[in-house]
């Protein structure tokens, strides 16, 4: 049996050709466990055993349960890397306003469901348009935007803004109906500060034929898009997404740690990246708390993870109410378990600021979002707080994609052998200059992720539907 230990102080090593009695990725003892003593992996406690467990037997949610507590009080104590910069630079579309974007396209965003087919049927005969560098016309359609109250409509309206300002888009045509709640006047008057050229509206009420109304703009759109060229863009105005979805036990041995690499990497070029997910960094917190670079960071920080954890709680919900039966068919245990692995995405370097979900990217370094787990969720909130591409590991697969390219890398060959289709990266032979000459590729425009025919958007929901 092929095992690895990943820390000095754990009571558990991980298998990672599967043996017979324990399946590939989980967790065996390295000596006896007795009931009720810590289960300890990466170094940190896991879990708590359930029953005694013999040397080199399988450890898992049989036998471990979470010892998660959820009235922590937490401390800051800095400990996080200051990386010497570095210059470099990337092939870019430069914008008069904000971040070079990686890509040039045109979104077409309908601010409620009702226009959906609208959108789709504009962005299908648009395709007609596409020439020179332009690289895509989407409609990025939802089922939202009337019948929501309260913060959820404004959240809707926030992320729908920031999603036409990522700089992935050359220029945006917003489509309304006219009578729902996420109105047009709302979307103008949010976007007003940005003083953007490149964003057009309509309401199909109010114009005779809106297809025809709708077109006319597109074509007026795609003679400008199509001769933008790329330009050599320094990295500092990068910001790549990090997410994890489908995870496995191999997900904190390769796939996350080497994205942490690039992280790092990222950041001592001057550029930045953001880490989310809340729910999965339960468990986790203090080490992320402990690297913000200030105790002002922190705060923001804590108050972020204590507010996660009361909207919990309100719905009367358990905050270890994880990880997915898919999370635990891959061999992870528990929620710690979950997050000791997926905080490791954001690498060694310090948290330079903590982001509102719908809130545009400020700081170069890694910032922190709020936005939860869910992966389409997630990694929307990533893209429109600016992120103009998605770094998604995962253990056990997915097609999807947010509206800016999101790469796929597998934890573990099998699944980059067995999905080819989904995946642009594996993960497993640890090639840090592999992975950051491929995103080099991507951000460049050379490279073209597998799921880039696939845009999608979802919102953070929290409130009633009328």
């Amino acid at each position: 049996m092929k095992t690895v230990i990943i820390n000095e102080k754990d009571n558990v090593g991980v298998c990672l050709d599967g043996g017979e009695n324990i399946p590939a990725g989980h967790k065996y003892a390295l000596r006896v466990i007795k009931k009720g003593e810590y289960v300890v992996k990466y170094g940190e406690i896991i879990g708590r055993a359930t029953a005694d467990i013999q040397t080199g037997e399988w450890v898992h949610t049989h036998n471990v349960r979470s010892h998660l507590d959820e009235n922590v009080a937490y401390e800051y104590v800095f400990q996080a890397e200051r990386f010497e910069k570095s210059r470099a630079t990337f092939k870019g579309f430069k914008r008069k306003q904000g971040r070079a974007g990686i890509r040039n396209e045109i979104y077409i965003i309908p601010t409620v469901g009702c226009v959906n087919n609208v959108c789709i049927r504009l962005a299908k005969e648009a395709q007609k348009y596409v020439a020179g560098s332009i690289d895509g016309i989407f409609a990025l359609t939802h089922q939202f935007g009337c019948s929501q109250l309260g913060e959820d409509n404004e959240n809707i309206k926030k992320l729908l803004c920031a999603v036409a300002l990522n700089p992935n888009a050359s220029f945006v045509l917003f489509v309304g109906l006219g009578c729902e709640n996420n109105g047009m006047d709302g979307i103008k008057e949010y976007l007003a500060p940005y003083k953007r050229d490149n964003i057009e509206y309509f309401n199909c009420q109010d114009v005779e034929d809106e297809h025809a109304y709708g077109m006319q703009i597109l074509e007026k759109f795609a003679q400008k898009a199509q001769c933008y060229t790329r330009e050599d863009v320094d990295f500092s105005e990068l910001c790549i997404g990090l997410k994890c979805g489908g995870s496995d036990g191999y997900s904190g041995l390769t796939a996350n740690p080497l994205v942490g690499k690039i992280t790092d990497k990222t950041v001592a070029l001057g550029g930045s990246a953001i880490l989310t997910e809340v729910p999965e960094m339960f468990g986790a917190e203090q080490l992320l708390m402990n690297k913000c670079k200030t105790r002002e960071i922190f705060e923001k920080y804590k108050q972020m993870i204590e507010d996660f954890k009361a909207y919990y709680t309100k719905q009367g919900f358990p905050v270890y109410e994880n990880p997915s039966p898919g999370n635990k068919k891959g061999g992870i245990t528990t929620l710690e378990e979950k997050s000791l692995g997926c905080i490791e995405k954001a690498g060694t370097s310090e948290i330079v600021d903590v982001l509102a979900y719908g809130e545009l990217v400020k700081a170069v370094g890694v910032s922190a979002l709020n936005a939860p787990g869910n992966d389409l969720i997630a990694a929307t909130a990533l893209a429109a707080s600016g992120c103009q591409l998605v770094l998604f590991t995962t253990g056990r697969g997915t097609p999807f994609s947010t509206f800016v390219p999101t790469m796929k890398i597998s934890s573990n060959s099998p699944l980059a052998a067995k999905k080819a289709g989904w995946i642009d990266f594996d993960a497993y032979g640890m090639d840090e200059d592999g992975l950051f000459e491929l995103i080099v590729k991507t951000v460049n425009g050379e490279y073209v992720c597998k799921s880039e025919d696939v845009r999608e958007i979802a919102f953070y929901k929290t409130g009633v539907t009328l």
